[in-house]
C-alpha cells in the first residue's frame, strides 16, 4: 500500500437525476412493507424489484412485485391488477421532498407511468422453494459483495467520501430550513473531494469540486462560491483545507436547469457514490428498489457490518470482507477477509469467526439487522454507509453490537 498519494471520492445530492429515481424506487419498496404491515401480510412474503426512469415532466416505475391485497385491485374482467394510485402518491411525494417544483419536473405536474407486474415464478422458487428444501430461504440471486470499514473518520469510512456525502446534506438541509441565500440553491448538485494522504493517512484536502443548481439565473460561479463556502469549511472542520487547495465552484458557470429536466435519471446507475467512493471494492449490484431477499443488498449491508465491527472490535485498521451467493442457495459459498496487513489477528481468524457469530443466510441476514421494515427511503442519498443507526430500525447495519461476540469466538478458538 502506497504511503503519500492523492484519492478522490464524488458525491451526487438527492436532486441529482439518478438519486430522484433511487429516491422513488425506495418508496415504493417502503411503501410495499408498509402496506403489508398495516393490513397483518406477513413482511417475510414481500417482494419488490423496482427500476424508476425520470425525464422532462415524467416518470416511469417498472419492476416486478408481490404485493399486498391493499395494493392490489380488480380489472375490468375481475382479474387482480396492481392497482397504480398509491405507487404515483409514492413517487409524488418523494419528488415534493426532494424540492422539484420547477417548470420542466414539477412533483404536481409531472406524468407518471406504473408498470409493474407479478414476480417472475422462477425467481420466486429461488427463495421459496429454497426454503421448503433447507429450511431457510435462498438467496434471490447469485453474485459478489463486498464491506468495507477503515479508521479514517469517526464513522470508519473513507475520507474523500464521508465529506463529499457531508459537504451535500449540509447544503440539502440549509436549503430545506431556508437559511439565508442557500434558500436560492436547487436540489441538485454534484460535489467531489480529494484528500492527500501522508504516511497512509488523511492529512489534508487538496482539491473541492461543487456544482450545485441554484434559481437565481444572475448568479456566476463566484457568487455561487459566496453562498456554499461556509457550509463547505463547516462539512470539513475536522480535517486541514490545504493552503493551495483547488476550488471548482460551479465551473461552467450558469447551472439553473437541473434534475430529471436537465438530464435523464435511472436506478442504480450511482453505485459507487453509494458505498465507498472507489476506496473498495463494489460487487456491481445495486441497493435501491429492492426488498433484502436480494443479497445485492442485504449482503452488502451485512458485509459492512462485519468490516465496521472487526475494525471498531481492535482486529484491524482497515478490512474488506467479500460474500459470494447462488440464486436458491442460503447459505454463501464463500467468505473471503482481507486487513491489508493492518490486521491484529489472521485473516483466517476473522473468517472462521465470522462464520461462528453471525448467520450469512439471506433470512439470518434479514433477521439479525431486523431489515423488514420500511426504512429505506432515507438510504437514496448520501451513501449507504457511515450512517447513525435509527430509532426506526434504518442504518441497523452500522451498529457495533458485534464486537464483543467477534472478540468471544476468537478467544474459543
Amino acid at each position: 500500500m502506497r504511503a503519500n498519494y492523492l484519492f478522490t471520492s464524488e458525491s451526487v445530492a438527492e436532486g441529482h437525476p439518478d438519486k430522484v429515481c433511487d429516491r422513488i424506487s425506495d418508496e415504493i419498496v417502503d411503501l410495499v412493507y408498509r402496506e403489508a404491515s398495516k393490513t397483518g401480510v406477513d413482511p417475510w412474503s414481500v417482494r419488490i424489484a423496482c427500476e424508476t426512469l425520470a425525464t422532462t415532466n415524467r416518470v416511469v416505475i417498472a419492476g416486478e412485485v408481490r404485493l399486498p391485497p391493499s395494493l392490489m385491485k380488480k380489472d375490468k374482467s375481475g382479474e387482480d391488477v396492481i392497482n397504480p394510485a398509491k405507487f404515483k402518491s409514492a413517487a409524488r411525494k418523494a419528488i415534493r421532498e426532494i424540492g422539484y417544483e420547477q417548470s420542466g419536473f414539477h412533483w404536481k405536474s409531472a406524468k407518471i407511468d406504473v408498470l409493474l407486474h407479478s414476480q417472475s415464478a422462477d425467481i420466486a422458487q429461488g427463495v421459496d422453494n429454497a426454503s421448503d428444501r433447507q429450511g431457510d430461504e435462498g438467496a434471490g440471486d447469485q453474485g459478489i459483495m463486498f464491506g468495507y470499514a477503515c479508521r479514517e473518520t469517526a464513522e470508519l469510512m473513507p475520507a474523500p467520501i464521508y465529506y463529499s456525502h457531508k459537504i451535500l446534506s449540509l447544503l440539502a438541509a440549509a436549503r430545506k430550513k431556508g437559511e439565508g441565500e442557500a434558500a436560492l440553491l436547487g436540489p441538485d448538485a454534484k460535489s467531489q473531494v480529494t484528500v492527500r494522504y501522508v504516511d497512509g493517512k488523511p492529512k489534508e484536502v487538496a482539491s473541492i469540486v461543487l456544482s450545485t443548481q441554484h434559481l437565481e439565473e444572475s448568479w456566476d460561479s463566484a457568487k455561487v462560491r459566496s453562498v456554499v463556502e461556509p457550509y463547505i469549511r463547516e462539512a470539513l472542520s475536522d480535517i486541514e483545507i490545504a493552503e493551495d487547495c483547488q476550488w471548482y465552484i460551479n465551473p461552467t458557470g450558469k447551472f439553473v436547469i437541473g434534475g430529471p429536466d436537465g438530464d435523464a435519471g435511472l436506478t442504480g446507475r450511482k453505485i459507487i457514490v453509494d458505498t465507498y467512493g472507489g476506496a473498495a471494492p463494489h460487487g456491481g449490484g445495486a441497493f435501491s428498489g429492492k426488498d433484502t431477499t436480494k443479497v445485492d443488498r442485504s449482503a452488502a449491508y451485512v458485509a459492512r457490518y462485519l468490516a465496521k465491527n472487526v475494525v471498531a472490535a481492535g482486529l484491524a485498521d482497515r478490512c474488506t470482507i467479500q460474500l459470494s451467493y447462488a440464486i436458491g442457495v442460503a447459505q454463501p459459498l464463500s467468505v473471503y477477509v482481507d486487513l491489508h496487513g493492518t490486521g491484529k489477528v489472521t485473516e483466517d481468524e476473522v473468517e472462521a469467526a465470522i462464520r461462528k457469530t453471525m448467520d450469512l443466510s439471506p433470512s439470518g441476514i434479514r433477521r439479525h439487522l431486523d431489515l423488514n421494515k420500511p426504512i429505506y427511503a432515507k438510504t437514496a442519498a448520501y451513501g449507504h454507509f457511515g450512517r447513525k443507526a435509527g430509532r426506526d430500525g434504518s442504518f441497523s447495519w452500522e451498529k457495533l453490537d458485534l464486537v464483543k461476540p467477534l472478540k468471544d469466538a476468537l478467544k474459543a478458538a
